[in-house]
């Protein structure tokens, strides 16, 4: 097999991003918030964040700012809380 070539588990995987539930709006963008969100770490309240901000003007509209916006004040929330605890 050619470095190339791709296996069945992986074209499955391929075919994971390839189709969305319910709608087109991450499907339809050039890069899917999951594929950034996993080639880049990037934590829970972060993808978050991310997620929401990038389908706002085709699902929820102001409401998934307001989502993004949650999440942005619950990790404000908790790394202070972090910061301020002492061992």
């Amino acid at each position: 097999m050619s470095q190339f070539e791709v296996t069945i588990e992986e074209n499955e995987a391929f075919d994971a991003l390839a189709k969305q539930v319910a709608g087109n709006h991450y499907k339809d963008l050039p890069i899917q918030p999951v594929e950034f969100i996993h080639a880049n770490a990037i934590g829970y309240f972060e993808g978050n964040v991310i997620k929401y901000v990038s389908r706002w003007r085709k699902k929820n509209g102001i409401a998934d700012l307001e989502k993004a916006k949650h999440y942005i004040e619950l990790l404000i929330e908790l790394e202070t809380r972090r910061a301020g605890k002492t061992d």
